[in-house]
């Protein structure tokens, strides 16, 4: 019998990084057996990528179109293994992954737990509540409790295992399900994903304007590798994307490094990203909130300070 489900995410060719903490957060159940869902072959493409971060056994659910339809595939899956060999299941706290944790719940008649920070053996996980204030651990009951974990809650410690494929049948598309016929992607270009970024830029109010993300917030998260992100002021002002916004009504973020600029420190936007392991803040502002959390503090106008942390990270770097 499994000791625990984790269903992965991934593009056909390589894990999303969410893949790796789910693993080692799944550890603690015993050997990990990973579920992809996809079409013929996805298994064995990611075989490498998942023994080496510790996936015991790799069940294949794979079906021609599967990759066209919402949700449902993912779902039918886990719990069709679930109901015939219970046992724990995790999967990640997106948007999707928080929908297909739900009716999984619904399926298996067991408890779920969104938004967790880690799973502990005895089935209860950790959980920030209060916006992040105060850390409970909650248990849920049922044979296959679920457990959604919040992105970069957990650093993946990879531990090679043996990654050996099954293939597992696939159940039928239903009724219910939905096939996508076409669809027009967002154009990410080449910055990392917000909620897997090592390094997030984010600008607040004080950045004034979407020009100012665009010439001086860009450029500095572009020279660290890093992500932009956005408070929710700034987006409600228009000077960024909201599917950029960090904080309560947004994405949590944990990165090695949190730069906010033009940022009050306002709970909303710091529930998303203190967990950050080091945060610099700049601002106008001596008295702003978010200097009680940063590690850095720089009181300065933005259009001074990042020009001359661009300057420092190119003679660093002999440019």
């Amino acid at each position: 019998m499994p000791a625990s489900y984790v269903l992965v995410d991934h593009d056909g060719e390589s894990l999303a990084s969410s893949a790796g903490e789910l693993i080692t957060a799944a550890r603690v159940f015993g050997p990990v057996t990973a579920v992809v869902v996809g079409e013929p072959g996805t298994a064995k493409r990611l075989q490498p990528q998942l023994a080496g971060e510790g996936a015991e056994q790799i069940l294949a659910a794979e079906a021609e179109g599967v990759t066209k339809r919402l949700i449902l595939p993912e779902v039918d899956a886990v719990s069709v293994l679930a109901a015939a060999e219970p046992a724990p299941i995790l999967v990640s706290a997106s948007d999707r992954g928080k929908e297909i944790a739900g009716r999984l719940a619904a399926r298996l008649a067991s408890g779920v737990l969104s938004d967790v920070v880690a799973v502990n053996a005895d089935r209860t996980a950790k959980q920030s509540i209060f916006g992040d204030e105060i850390d409970i651990d909650a248990a849920v009951g049922g044979e296959s409790p679920v457990y959604a974990l919040r992105p970069g809650a957990v650093e993946a410690a990879p531990q090679p295992a043996a990654g050996e494929i099954e293939e597992v049948a696939l159940p039928e598309p239903g009724e219910k399900d939905v096939e996508v016929r076409a669809f027009a992607p967002t154009e990410r270009g080449d910055r990392p994903e917000l909620t897997q970024a090592k390094v997030v830029v984010a600008g607040g109010r004080g950045v004034g304007s979407r020009e100012n993300f665009e010439s001086v917030l860009e450029p500095l998260a572009d020279a660290l590798g890093g992500a932009v992100g956005a408070t929710r002021d700034a987006v409600e002002l228009g000077y960024y994307d909201a599917r950029y916004q960090i904080g309560q009504t947004g994405v949590t973020v944990s990165p090695d490094l949190y730069i906010g600029v033009g940022i009050s420190g306002a709970v909303q936007h710091t529930v998303g990203m203190k967990t950050a392991k080091t945060i610099v803040a700049v601002n106008t502002d001596q008295d702003a909130p978010l200097f009680e959390i940063a590690d850095l503090s720089v009181v300065g106008d933005l259009h001074e300070v990042v020009p001359k942390l661009l300057e420092a990270i190119a003679q660093r770097r002999g440019a």
